[in-house]
């Protein structure tokens, strides 16, 4: 299949990657130059605007840094995506974590245009796309979801389509206030037993063996046990992620407590120049709160 892949940060460069490998014929795009060098010596090729992905692909796939983002290629008024005449009967799948409410001005917009939209964030980070294990949330009309279901398992084999609408960006919110929740404990477990001399190596083994290790906890061990907080996704993103979640939970009318507490803690983090560093940076936080001395 023809598809064009626009924003080439770690998660969008890593899904051109694995289209790339499965002999998919993929132009790409990002806003700053100099990010396709290693997708077009794979033999990707790249677009000059994100227009010109209708001109070459039957699919474009948006994976882009935050709301405004996917505003500005999505509807601008004289170049988004869903107002190209050449758009029309093809599909645009956007796999950002943005707001329900942008996501939903993107719909009405490729409504009008004739254009397929599909919502598609994902749950994994750069590693878990390459090693082919990504989980897809998508939401929209089902024979949109339909056409694309070989190309989407092509990324990445645990594929759910959730319903209609903004579904599939509500389900995402939620995963990722259970993801940051997660690393705030894991972090005051790390924390609490090194403040008692208990070696992290021993710690982290009995905490990778017991009912509480999960996928996430497996993958943080490593990291931790070399003090690495080169982002898999930063403290910034996951910030920024949590604002979604606490503006999704307004709308509704819910209170999420917990999730609010930990928003503060990565602010925090963001604050005392940590914010690009990976979203265990939460631990570091605790560390210097404690008085301890952390080399990062």
């Amino acid at each position: 299949m023809d598809v064009s892949v626009l924003g080439l940060g770690q998660m969008g460069s890593a899904i051109a990657g694995r289209l790339v490998g499965a002999g998919h014929k993929v132009g790409v795009w990002n806003r700053s130059k100099g990010r396709a060098d290693e997708l077009l010596e794979k033999g990707a090729f790249e677009l000059d605007s994100p227009r010109e992905a209708w001109d070459r692909s039957d699919v474009c796939i948006t994976m882009l840094a935050d709301s405004q983002a996917l505003a500005d290629v999505a509807l601008a008024p004289h170049g988004g995506l869903v107002h190209a005449a050449a758009a029309r009967g093809k599909t645009l799948i956007d796999m950002s974590t943005v707001s329900a409410e942008v996501s939903a001005q993107v719909a009405a917009a490729a409504a009008d245009g004739g254009v397929g939209y599909l919502r598609a964030p994902v749950s994994g980070n750069p590693g878990v796309v390459k090693a082919g294990n990504l989980t897809i949330i998508a939401s929209g009309d089902e024979d949109v979801f339909s056409s694309v279901d070989s190309l989407l398992r092509d990324i990445g084999p645990h594929l759910f389509h959730v319903g209609e609408g903004e579904a599939a960006r509500v389900i995402k919110l939620a995963l990722n206030l259970m993801v940051a929740g997660t690393a705030e404990l894991l972090a005051e477990c790390v924390a609490l037993a090194e403040a008692h001399a208990v070696r992290r190596d021993k710690l982290l083994e009995v905490v990778g063996a017991s009912a509480i290790a999960s996928p996430l906890v497996k993958y943080k061990i490593g990291p931790l046990l070399a003090d690495d907080y080169t982002p898999t996704f930063s403290s910034r993103l996951m910030r920024k992620d949590l604002d979604l979640a606490l503006d999704a939970a307004a709308a509704g009318g819910v209170p999420l407590p917990v999730t609010g507490v930990v928003q503060q803690l990565l602010q925090a983090c963001m604050s005392t120049g940590l914010g690009e560093l990976d979203f265990m940076a939460l631990l570091v936080r605790l560390q210097r709160e404690a008085g301890r001395t952390v080399s990062v």
